[in-house]
């Protein structure tokens, strides 16, 4: 569990392959990259617009970063470096390839850009992120967990992972095709646990890679104990249960 202001994250540059009819579940790009998958919940963890927040996540191995602004334009981390348990991490904002600017919704939303935490960062102990998007700094105090089995630099198991940001928020992490991140149905949760419907469309057609991506789920200030509480998930190919950290 992190500290007090619990935190988040997505992550960089997708690899893109073939286009396949549905999406696949082929090892490939396991490259940090961002997804902008919706959230349950409007209202943004905290009430400062520069706070940042973030969350260990596969086991220790990655990191989620939380900021705010478009929802459809999420940042991607573009640089990581380690000195002992401190991490420096900038965040940037994707530009377009061609000559038209990439267009924003004017909304404003959590959004968690995920990354890799580099060898030699201990997840067993305590992290500080020292975070830099912009003209924003901050710092994330993540705690240490005894529990955690991941090694930064090692291959991940592809499983889901989760970890808490704020009361009754967290961020997810899947795996899956960078083209079709999961879109959230329903979501409904009371005590130690809770459930999360994702939609389930057979007739996208999504790229065959294999990539992380980050969906900020908000059951609501007080709604669930976050203490040990065990995340269903539901439909988009995603069925099983998660323990949030």
């Amino acid at each position: 569990m992190t500290s007090p202001t619990r935190v988040i994250t997505a992550l960089s540059v997708l690899a893109a392959a073939l286009l396949v009819a549905g999406c696949t579940s082929t090892p490939g790009a396991s490259t940090p990259t961002s997804s902008s998958a919706p959230s349950a919940g409007s209202t943004a963890p905290g009430d400062d617009l520069d706070d940042i927040e973030g969350a260990l996540l596969d086991e220790g191995r990655m990191f989620a970063i939380v900021t705010r602004g478009s929802s459809t334009c999420v940042p991607q981390v573009d640089q990581v470096s380690a000195q002992g348990q401190t991490v420096t991490v900038t965040l940037v904002d994707v530009q377009s390839d061609g000559a038209t600017e990439k267009a924003c919704t004017a909304d404003l939303a959590p959004r968690a850009s995920i990354g890799a935490f580099p060898e030699g960062v201990d997840p067993t102990k305590d992290i500080t992120l020292n975070v830099t998007y912009g003209a924003v700094t901050d710092d994330v105090d993540l705690d240490g967990d005894a529990a955690l089995t991941g090694i930064p630099g090692s291959s991940t198991d592809y499983t889901p992972s989760a970890g808490w940001i704020d009361d009754g928020a967290l961020v997810l992490l899947t795996w899956g095709s960078s083209s079709c991140p999961p879109v959230v149905d329903s979501l409904e949760g009371s005590g130690a646990a809770g459930t999360v419907t994702f939609v389930t469309d057979d007739t996208q057609v999504c790229t065959m890679d294999m990539a992380p991506r980050a969906t900020i789920l908000d059951f609501g200030d007080d709604a669930v104990d976050d203490d040990a509480f065990t995340l269903t998930l539901s439909g988009g190919g995603l069925d099983g249960t998660v323990s949030v950290r």
